[in-house]
């Protein structure tokens, strides 16, 4: 294979690193906005990447032959689970307390979910590329 090619190939990656920051922050952005937000590679690959937070509205990545992995994809399924949602922390409060203190009680949930998720992010994820999927590891930087 030509290494233009090979500089194209997803395959080639063996394992990304990524911020455990980008990771949730990825996760919250998707969970809470009308946009996307994702671990980006973009070509050339070769076998050690860096996956950085991107946000988009529309995929992009078949024309610039990015690979996008979902944050949650990289997380614990009980850490993706436990996300607090805004109707959680109202029925916790049983409907007795004002909006200001409902919006104080979320970000407390959230920022403890938040520094759990950072703690959980997974060894290994799965790229879905042209060619199918392609496993690889995940190292954590920071």
């Amino acid at each position: 294979m030509p290494s233009e090619d090979r500089d194209r190939d997803p395959t080639t990656v063996r394992s990304l690193a990524v911020t455990a920051e980008d990771v949730v922050n990825a996760f919250v952005y998707t969970r809470e906005n009308p946009g996307q937000a994702v671990l980006r590679a973009t070509p050339p690959f070769h076998g050690r990447m860096r996956a950085r937070l991107h946000v988009y509205r529309v995929d992009d990545s078949p024309a610039t032959g990015a690979v996008h992995l979902e944050a949650a994809a990289l997380l614990d399924d009980e850490i993706v689970a436990a996300y607090p949602t805004l109707a959680e922390v109202e029925q916790r409060l049983d409907g007795e307390a004002s909006a200001e203190t409902v919006r104080e009680q979320r970000a407390d949930a959230l920022e403890a979910w938040a520094e759990r998720a950072r703690e959980s992010i997974l060894e290994s994820a799965t790229l879905e590329t042209a060619n199918g999927t392609h496993r690889v590891s995940v190292r954590t930087l920071g």
